[in-house]
């Protein structure tokens, strides 16, 4: 097993809650729902945002079943911008969208080819390409930020992470004519 089904099982053991952060991960990033189904960890509350908002309208979420979250008592606890209608209509219609388009079957798709050309990549600077759906990270061994900004330059946003990776993470809605400019941009950068 991996870390973090190691981890999941080590919350089971010692009755700790396991709660998974998937504000960046989930809703298909990765292609699955959340990334924590890479290793078939179903977690006691997730963290959700993001992609919950379909880039449209910011929104996050503690999801929970009534056992976990029921221990709150109304009025227990509260929140200025919690309920807000706007944010929850807005969601809903993000979460039909993800399912009616097969985003998260998409972004798994598009991930595969897009690491494969990562791949194909030559330079010895580049150590590893690693990558679940669409969101990547080519590690360099050297800093990734000099060539984030000439990617930045060329027209396509990238953020360098741990200071040596470059993390690709484009919308799930990205077409594949888009994706592979982003590829040939990566590419004349890297190359």
């Amino acid at each position: 097993a991996g870390y973090l089904k190691e981890a999941f099982e080590v919350c089971k053991k010692e009755n700790v809650l396991f709660v998974a952060d998937e504000i960046q991960t989930g809703l298909g990033r990765t292609g699955k729902v959340f990334a924590c189904d890479w290793d078939n960890v179903t977690p006691d509350m997730y963290i959700l945002g993001k992609a919950l908002g379909g880039g449209v309208f910011p929104i996050s979420c503690v999801a929970a079943n009534r056992d976990i979250l029921g221990v709150f008592e109304p009025g227990s606890h509260g929140s200025t911008f919690g309920g807000n209608p706007l944010a929850c209509a807005v969601s809903i219609a993000a979460l039909e969208v993800l399912e009616e388009e097969k985003l998260t079957e998409r972004s798994l798709q598009l991930g595969e080819k897009l690491v494969g050309q990562l791949k194909e990549i030559d330079n010895p600077m580049i150590t590893e390409v690693r990558g679940k759906g669409l969101f990547i990270g080519i590690e360099l061994n050297e800093p990734a930020r000099p060539y984030c900004e000439q990617l930045k330059a060329a027209g396509l946003l990238c953020k360098e992470t741990h200071e040596n990776v470059i993390r690709i993470a484009p919308p799930l809605v990205i077409s594949e004519e888009d994706l592979e400019w982003a590829f040939q941009k990566i590419k004349a950068v890297l190359s």
